[in-house]
């Protein structure tokens, strides 16, 4: 019987990760071995970094809504307190957009959530 050997998904293993690790510099994108190692620890980092820009994302938009509540008169906890009583469902991105883009508007959300 012949020898038998799992070279066609061993390639495609190997090419797999090797078309992951391209940008890398050196070894790190030619050896399998190394590449393997790198790979996984980017799509580890990558794993974690998308979670952190959700993280961040929201906490710009507080510091906008803030900022934008302290121009009218209000701090931000008292108003989204104040439009949690009010019924205003606008979360925090819809939120930070209108602060940023559209005062006028935004004033008489400040407005509605005072009262």
């Amino acid at each position: 019987m012949p020898r038998a050997t799992n070279a066609p998904a061993r390639r495609r293993r190997r090419k797999k990760v090797l078309k992951r690790a391209r940008g890398f510099s050196g070894m790190q994108s030619k050896s399998f071995r190394v590449a393997a190692n790198k790979v996984k620890r980017a799509m580890a980092y990558g794993y974690v970094g998308r979670k952190i820009k959700k993280r961040d994302y929201r906490a710009l938009w507080n510091a906008r809504i803030n900022a934008a509540a302290r121009l009218n008169g209000l701090s931000y906890s008292r108003l989204i307190h104040g439009l949690h009583k009010a019924g205003v469902e606008l979360d925090r991105k819809v939120l930070a957009d209108l602060a940023l883009n559209d005062p006028d508007g935004f004033a008489k959300l400040v407005d509605f959530a005072k009262s």
